[in-house]
């Protein structure tokens, strides 16, 4: 799916800092850190994924799904279903 490339650069970034995040995980580990800040990086590296996921996910019925599909759904639907896809992946 393309992406203009403002969008890609901010989804890039986001890729970067979890990328971060996974390494700040994997040297808690590798460094016997401790359980409770472990946990607190796997949810930040979780929260960051999921919000990934959700903005591909609106580009995705934005663009495929009302711009350009050729069964088009209605744009208040379409708002619809992004809300409840950023509900569910919160």
């Amino acid at each position: 799916m393309p992406h203009p490339e403002r969008e890609k650069a901010k989804l890039l970034q986001r890729i970067k800092k979890i990328r971060g995040q996974l390494e700040a995980v994997e040297r808690s580990l590798s460094g016997e850190g401790d359980c409770g800040d472990q946990l607190m990086l796997l949810a930040a590296v979780r929260g960051g994924i999921n919000s990934l996921m959700a903005e591909v996910l609106e580009t995705h019925i934005r663009f495929h799904l009302v711009d350009g599909a050729k069964e088009q759904i209605a744009p208040d639907l379409a708002e619809d279903l992004i809300d409840l896809v950023r509900a569910y992946l919160k």
